[in-house]
């Protein structure tokens, strides 16, 4: 573990007998351009949930955009979001409140940079939906603000109570179907970037039921959301599989900060369902967390108690789980008014009738779930990543803004703000590109098939490993048993070449979980949301830094790739963080 302190370059993790080396194919599927499919834009935008389709609105209405998204629009975690968007719209709240809550909860790692930015950016982005049509909540007749964890002001804007994700996408969606300058395919996957002579050139596209298309884009935006189907438990939508860090993985664009990824503290807790968000602003109007006897036990984890950011709740709750012996702890809203508590909570109330709970009386069953993820692809202040001619926005992304862990409600802040920015600078960087665009020579050759295995036992394999090995709480010995069997799972699924979107999204969790492994074995401390019990302190001496992943790609052809691990060259500028 010396080698950790010392930040020597690390390849997967300092642990004698593990094996840095991983067959990376650069294509997934076999091509050729010569006898493919093309389609031409200006612009080619990968997801279609918030940070994407405000990328898209970005763009100057004389260039074409294509927005592609593997699933319906609303199918995103944008659609999923219940909680709210967080804006100082409050007289009395102020941007330097906002600012100091996103630093406090990003454990010394956020850019503060960035961080004041997109606060002081937010109120503009929230009218800007009001004006495209999204209905917030009010109470007489202004907007109705709540709080949530980690936050010192009333600030969280939401619609239909706890739905408030479904109606921003709602218009949003509206508002994109009157622009005549975008177009959607729905349903089509995005297997890998194009890319020829160090840039990206866009990507291959399966639609269903076809054969690969080849699109070519001046500038690609990728707005692919989050990772959380790497776990068991994970309020994600289906289509989280970490397709964007892995394809720009293939693509040798640089990953950061992958040992992030926010649980949230409360996901319902009922076997054999599927595992349902409780927002946290159920415990900003109130709620108590309790275990299995009834006893409130956050108050001696945290001085903030049930409003203590959601890292700290998360553990909390896996201490208290495991102190009782329990599987999981419970919500208890039932010392609140029941008026207010259906009508502020109507889906979660409508969720837990299902399994004939009532939430204004019964203690609602909860544990921790992947929610968020806080890597990804390293972008600059622009959305600008490692390759030219590929921007980034959204959950995807590693941008600086939430540090070493997400402050409540601050992520469709970001997707909205460095969706603007990113579509902006991929559009001024579009129009003053050459006119003429181009099909250029770019192909994969077959390669002969392994035997047939059984996909989804690999996947629930590999999400149970994860959950076990990689969740809240780690250490060295389970890391490395994790990133072994990792390996091996590669070893046979990684160079098979799939017809199918499942045995894709199944190489993407293999990438994706590789690449998490790897750096929570190598960052030797705790914070944030990584928390390793065999390093229970945080280490600011040698670990307020962030951590780079990146292989090389050789002319966009197929090679073998080694995932390095290693700290950036420099610390995190004290100036830049909140002490």
């Amino acid at each position: 573990m010396d080698a950790c302190r010392e930040h020597v370059p690390l390849t997967f993790a300092p642990v004698a007998g593990v094996s840095p080396v991983m067959i990376t194919p650069r294509y997934l599927v076999p091509f050729d351009s010569r006898r493919a499919n093309h389609r031409f834009t200006d612009v080619l935008i990968i997801g279609g949930g918030l940070a994407g389709l405000r990328a898209a609105h970005a763009v100057e209405p004389n260039l074409s955009v294509l927005v592609v998204t593997k699933d319906k629009l609303r199918e995103s975690n944008s659609n999923y979001a219940q909680g709210g968007i967080a804006g100082v719209l409050d007289p009395e709240d102020c941007f330097d409140d906002h600012i100091r809550d996103t630093l406090i909860a990003g454990a010394n790692l956020c850019d503060r940079d960035v961080v004041e930015r997109v606060i002081r950016e937010g109120p503009l982005r929230i009218e800007e939906l009001i004006r495209w049509g999204t209905q917030f909540d009010k109470h007489a007749g202004a907007l109705a603000l709540g709080r949530e964890g980690g936050h010192s002001h009333e600030r969280i804007v939401h619609a239909m109570g706890d739905a408030t994700g479904r109606e921003i996408m709602r218009a949003v969606i509206e508002h994109t179907h009157s622009a005549p300058n975008i177009d959607v395919w729905e349903n089509a996957f995005t297997v890998d970037l194009l890319t020829l002579e160090g840039r990206c050139r866009g990507a291959v596209i399966v639609r269903a039921g076809e054969q690969p298309t080849m699109v070519w884009a001046k500038e690609t935006i990728l707005c692919t959301g989050g990772v959380g189907q790497v776990f068991r438990e994970s309020t994600n939508p289906a289509v989280a599989t970490g397709d964007g860090t892995s394809l720009a993985y293939r693509a040798g664009v640089q990953l950061r900060d992958m040992e992030f990824i926010q649980f949230h503290p409360t996901v319902l807790y009922i076997a054999g369902s599927s595992r349902s968000l409780i927002t946290e602003a159920v415990r900003g109007e109130g709620a108590y967390l309790v275990d299995e006897s009834g006893e409130r036990f956050m108050p001696k984890y945290d001085d903030r108690a049930e409003l203590a950011p959601r890292d700290i709740v998360s553990q909390s709750i896996v201490s208290q789980m495991k102190e009782t012996s329990q599987a999981c702890v419970y919500l208890s809203l039932a010392h609140l008014d029941p008026h207010h508590v259906r009508s502020r909570f109507p889906g979660i109330a409508e969720a837990c009738l299902q399994f004939g709970l009532d939430i204004t009386t019964d203690r609602i069953p909860v544990r921790p779930g992947a929610h968020y993820m806080i890597g990804g692809v390293s972008v600059d202040s622009q959305g600008r990543t490692s390759l030219p001619g590929l921007w980034a926005a959204g959950e995807a992304t590693s941008s600086g803004l939430h540090g070493a862990n997400r402050l409540a409600s601050n992520s469709l802040l970001e997707g909205l703000v460095y969706g603007a920015h990113a579509g902006e600078a991929a559009s001024r960087s579009a129009a003053e590109g050459p006119h003429r665009m181009m099909a250029y020579r770019i192909q994969q050759t077959p390669r002969e098939q392994t035997r047939a295995f059984d996909i989804a036992d690999v996947r629930i394999s590999l999400k149970s490993l994860m959950g076990r090995r990689v969740g809240v709480q780690r250490d060295a010995e389970g890391l490395a048993q994790a990133h072994e069997q990792i390996r091996s799972l590669s070893a046979y699924v990684m160079p098979h070449q799939f017809d199918s979107v499942e045995g894709w999204e199944l190489q993407n969790l293999l990438l994706t979980a590789s690449a998490m492994t790897a750096a929570a074995l190598s960052r030797c401390e705790s914070r944030g949301v990584h928390f390793r019990s065999d390093f229970p302190e945080a280490d600011n001496e040698n670990w307020r830094c962030h951590q780079t992943q990146q292989i090389d790609v050789d002319g966009g052809y197929p090679q073998r790739g080694e995932l390095i691990t290693r700290p950036t060259s420099d610390h995190v500028a004290p100036s830049q963080i909140n002490d």
